[in-house]
């Protein structure tokens, strides 16, 4: 499946934070990219910050069009608030929770290791990193995989207390999904009301 594989630092500056990790680009050029990115701008239609709002969930948690449409849909239909399902089911994808875990320090990464099959969930490996990981799925390295250098670095002073709503065993590097994350328990800066607005004039 295609992935956007430009310039992350010029899309973190479009939307003024590191939304791929740690950014040196974006400490030093704090506004928008382009020739004009410093001059002031049009005030931005309703619609395009709708938009926007969606762009930045897609490629905060690496979606593509077609997957986040398939996932609001699923959300609609579940039970709940459909901006926060929405939200709760983009945390519960496996390259998602690796990257929650510290196995890796970027989602891109956490994508690449499940692709790879070092990723085991529930001791069998799963190299989809759509996969949808339910509460007391435990997801680990795989037993090969530990001693890889980018996983000990990764994990290398991570603060597995962050996410409440998963329990880290230092031992068998592997981390179990305790329940589906509350809202408050989601760090991104998000506002998913604004994308449940956009889908629901199409």
């Amino acid at each position: 499946m295609a992935r956007y594989t430009g310039p992350k630092s010029k899309i973190a500056r479009k939307f003024g934070e590191p939304i791929f990790g740690p950014d040196k680009v974006l400490s030093k050029k704090n506004y928008p990219p382009g020739q004009h990115g410093n001059s002031r701008r049009r005030k931005t239609s309703e619609y395009g910050i709708q938009l926007r709002e969606k762009q930045r969930a897609k490629y905060t948690y690496g979606v593509l069009e077609k997957q986040f449409r398939l996932t609001f849909e699923k959300a609609v239909r579940s039970r709940g608030v459909t901006g926060e399902v929405l939200l709760q089911l983009l945390e519960s994808r496996l390259d998602n929770i690796v990257y929650r875990l510290g196995i890796s320090p970027t989602r891109a990464g956490a994508r690449q290791l499940v692709s790879h099959r070092h990723i085991v969930v529930n001791g069998k490996i799963v190299n989809i990193p759509s996969y949808t990981v339910k509460p007391g799925d435990v997801v680990g390295v795989r037993e090969k995989s530990k001693s890889l250098l980018i996983v000990a670095n990764a994990l290398a002073g991570f603060n597995h207390s962050k996410y409440p709503w998963l329990e880290w065993d230092k031992a068998t590097l592997s981390g179990k999904v305790l329940h589906v994350p509350e809202r408050a328990d989601i760090p991104e800066n998000i506002k998913e009301q604004l994308i449940v607005e956009l889908y629901s004039k199409q």
